[in-house]
């Protein structure tokens, strides 16, 4: 009997020991926290901007562009002001691509380029709110009066520069694009059997995209923008200012069937395109996505 309780014993014993602690992770990814985040504008400063070649009676578009931007900066704001000062991680930047021959430009994308953390002074928020009150009708006004519009390669981005501007792996990343929705630059125009990386009035018109049926015409010929990138499933764009040439009633419905058909080629599940409305008409919008609610 004794030696089967102390048999007893010993499995007991051996039964609570604690289990050990495993080693801590070194090639795990990063927690992202949806709490902070990292907003990104990109500009399409071709000759959309331009009054001349587009003018609109109740709102040029430029000035739209102003109001959309100041309408991303208030969301974001809204957002920081929100959180404890001790949760601060937050930032905001502008892009052009190309980038404008005016070398005021580099100095305005610098300025416009803002971050928060825990060490963020008070003042600072008046300072951001200062900087996009100015500097974007600088930047229009500089574009316009160059009068050089060399198009956008909204295209290249995607391609080479949206991984390590736009996206970080701990936050949650969202994406501007200010444009009418067409894409052109000679740098980048380029095709692979029926889809391009560039997407024009002419090219939908030759490609017979003009009648109710488009969207089979555009399955049936795998027309479309080219793939430029992979796995941007932690990206969220927000296309805004899609501004369709008049002739075609098909054409505005055209030009979001290629966005939404490239943005889930590259595995982007959350976006939205929207077309040039009234700043006043977006700008719950733009505030609702920022906020995520």
């Amino acid at each position: 009997m004794k030696k089967i309780f102390y048999l007893l014993m010993i499995i007991s014993l051996a039964s609570c020991k604690k289990t050990p602690t495993p080693p801590p992770c070194t090639n795990c990814p990063p927690e992202v926290d949806l709490n902070n985040i990292n907003v990104s504008i990109l500009i399409d400063l071709s000759d959309r901007i331009d009054p001349a070649t587009n003018p609109n009676p109740t709102m040029e578009y430029f000035q739209r562009d102003i109001e959309y931007i100041k309408a991303i900066e208030k969301g974001f704001l809204n957002h920081i002001k929100s959180k404890k000062i001790i949760t601060y991680d937050d930032q905001m930047q502008v892009f052009f691509n190309p980038e404008p021959s005016d070398p005021k430009m580099n100095e305005f994308t610098k300025d416009l380029k803002i971050s928060f953390d825990k060490n963020t002074q008070r003042n600072y928020f008046d300072l951001v709110d200062k900087k996009y009150s100015e500097l974007p009708l600088n930047i229009y006004q500089s574009a316009i009066k160059d009068g050089k519009y060399v198009g956008s390669d909204i295209w290249e981005f995607f391609r080479n520069k949206v991984k390590d501007y736009c996206i970080k792996s701990d936050q949650r990343n969202i994406l501007f694009i200010l444009t009418d929705g067409y894409m052109y630059h000679d740098d980048s125009k380029f095709s692979q059997e029926n889809k391009t990386s560039y997407l024009t009035s002419k090219l939908i018109k030759s490609n017979n995209l003009t009648t109710t049926d488009f969207k089979d015409i555009i399955e049936k010929n795998k027309f479309g923008f080219v793939k430029a990138n992979d796995n941007l499933n932690n990206l969220e764009v927000i296309v805004l200012g899609i501004n369709p040439e008049k002739g075609n009633p098909f054409e505005e419905a055209v030009i979001k069937e290629y966005w939404e058909n490239w943005f889930k080629e590259m595995k982007i599940k959350n976006y939205q395109i929207k077309s040039a409305d009234l700043p006043s008409n977006l700008e719950p919008i733009i505030l609702k996505v920022i906020s995520g609610k």
